[in-house]
């Protein structure tokens, strides 16, 4: 079986299985990943990007290595190479969980418990929730739901379809140590740097496939390409930018503004101001929803494209009418 139907095949049942399943909820390879990445961290942290960027290559290059090895090791069996795709998808994306989490503190906000939604908001985001009232939290959910449908879903799916197992497993790598040490606090803001600027890279294909997914998915195409185009580089974010922008867009609601992350504020623009309103707790389960569409929408993409890639290969390879091909 050629790759691009072992592609196929197995990030299909790897996003059904998140879909039915959530992710696993317990011996999580993400979380023993990022446990082994804190061991790390521990042994080499030093004030300085150059060994921040040691960190970057032992872990995302260890887990990534590990990965191509395991591929290898079955590829001559199609059954245990689609199982095998079919697994890392499942545990490197992670939509549902998204969309539950999300829906936890919509039902919270919806039943006027703020403390209830303000305790699980940092199961979603790195917000400081203490301050925020009951629109400020629905605002910080929707721009969350956006930002991780690319990081969480779409991005993964890309990098599965241009790198088979070890890119799913290379990129929720990036993006787990973006997550752990990338931010800018006084411990990583030199550390970190390596890790943040490789997520960037890594994430801008599936951010602005995210974005042009959402365009088609959201109902209102217009509207959100006006909000992506205009906006959408006001963001700090080269790739959440596109991202909420579009979201935005498609929803119709304001997003950004003054944000809190562990006492530190931040001022961001905000996007789709013209023509959005405020955000509202039934515009989380509207979020939720586009999320889905733009997933299985994103497969869709990334399996054909893989299809036609493997396609366009066989058939170069092929040897030419009337050649004897000695």
């Amino acid at each position: 079986m050629r790759a691009d139907r072992i592609f196929a095949y197995g990030a299909t049942a790897g996003l059904i299985g998140d879909q039915l399943l959530g992710d696993p909820r317990r011996r999580h390879p993400v979380a023993a990943f990022g446990r082994a990445a804190a061991a790390v961290e521990r042994r080499l942290w030093r004030d300085h990007r150059g060994w921040g960027a040691l960190h970057t290559l032992v872990c995302a290059g260890g887990a990534a290595a590990g990965a191509a090895l395991a591929a290898r090791a079955v590829r001559r069996h199609p059954a245990a190479s689609v199982a095998l795709t079919a697994a890392a998808t499942w545990s490197v994306v992670g939509g549902t969980s998204l969309g539950r989490e999300a829906r936890a503190i919509g039902g919270a906000l919806a039943a006027g418990d703020i403390a209830l939604a303000r305790e699980r908001l940092p199961h979603l985001c790195g917000r400081d929730p203490h301050s925020l009232d009951g629109p400020q939290i629905a605002r910080a959910v929707v721009e969350s739901v956006a930002e991780n449908t690319s990081d969480a879903v779409v991005g993964a799916l890309v990098w599965g379809a241009l790198g088979g197992v070890p890119g799913l497993v290379a990129f929720r790598a990036v993006n787990t140590l973006d997550a752990m040490v990338g931010h800018r606090s006084p411990r990583h803001l030199r550390y970190g740097w390596a890790s943040a600027r490789l997520d960037d890279v890594v994430g801008w294909p599936g951010a602005r496939l995210t974005a042009a997914l959402a365009v088609v998915a959201g109902g209102h195409p217009r509207r959100a390409v006006r909000a992506w185009r205009a906006d959408a580089g006001k963001h700090p974010s080269p790739n959440a930018g596109p991202v909420e922008a579009s979201f935005a867009g498609a929803l119709g609601v304001r997003l950004g503004g003054t944000l809190a992350y562990g006492g530190r504020v931040e001022h961001r623009p905000v996007l789709n101001g013209a023509a959005g309103r405020a955000v509202r707790t039934e515009d989380i389960e509207r979020a939720v929803r586009l999320s889905r569409r733009v997933g299985v929408l994103a497969l869709g993409v990334c399996a054909a494209g893989r299809l036609i890639a493997g396609r366009w290969s066989a058939t170069g390879r092929r040897p030419a009418a009337g050649r004897s091909g000695k």
